[in-house]
């Protein structure tokens, strides 16, 4: 039932270009210059980009653009892992104190990463796309 209304011809293109959120989902302090937190976003965010054109504008039938996207939600999981537990503690006026925007934004990114993979995935998902 749930697979069926999620590969729903009007639904498809929009939970594809919906890609973008988990690799931009930081808190604010991470999109400073001074921070080199904010370029692998970017350039994971330009290749979703180049995958969803592929994929909706030019119907492309090959598998390369879905395996892009694959690929890009998966290099975010593992490089928010790298960074939890780095980001997990803050210190504020000599105290340390649990970061708990960062952690709660990183394992939602994670989850929504997660469901991403598993959507490209669905043969159903392709198949509306192609038809």
């Amino acid at each position: 039932m749930l697979r069926k209304f999620l590969s729903g011809r009007r639904l498809v293109p929009i939970v594809l270009c919906l890609q973008v959120v988990p690799l931009l989902l930081f808190p604010s302090s991470s999109y400073t210059l001074t921070s080199q937190e904010w370029w692998l976003p970017a350039l994971l965010t330009a290749l979703i980009a180049v995958a969803l054109v592929q994929i909706l504008i030019r119907r492309s039938p090959a598998a390369s653009p879905w395996y892009i996207l694959s690929f890009a939600q998966g290099i975010n999981i593992i490089s928010r892992l790298m960074m939890l537990m780095p980001h997990a503690n803050l210190y504020v006026g000599g105290v340390q104190r649990f970061n708990t925007s960062y952690v709660v934004l990183s394992v939602l990114a994670m989850l929504l990463s997660a469901f991403e993979i598993w959507y490209c995935d669905l043969p159903e998902v392709r198949n509306k796309l192609l038809a």
